[in-house]
């Protein structure tokens, strides 16, 4: 048997306040949730505008050794 919203509405309302609470709490963050596909999608969009920028010479590449360098200093 599907609950329609009004009926969810009623028995929400029955749980204590804190259970409320975790319940909407739940609610919001499974609104941020992607699938995997949606997730690979905006990455493989990510990886198409890095390389976009390292082509147009809008940014450069930095070696992955002096990355660590920087990032230890930093770190220090």
């Amino acid at each position: 048997m599907d609950m329609g919203i009004k009926e969810i509405e009623v028995e929400i309302q029955k749980l204590e306040l804190n259970e409320r609470a975790s319940l909407a709490k739940w609610i919001v963050e499974s609104l941020d949730e992607l699938t995997q596909a949606e997730a690979d999608a905006l990455w493989a969009e990510e990886a198409e505008c890095r390389l976009d920028e390292l082509e147009q010479g809008i940014v450069v590449e930095i070696p992955d050794k002096e990355v660590l360098l920087r990032a230890r200093a930093a770190i220090s």
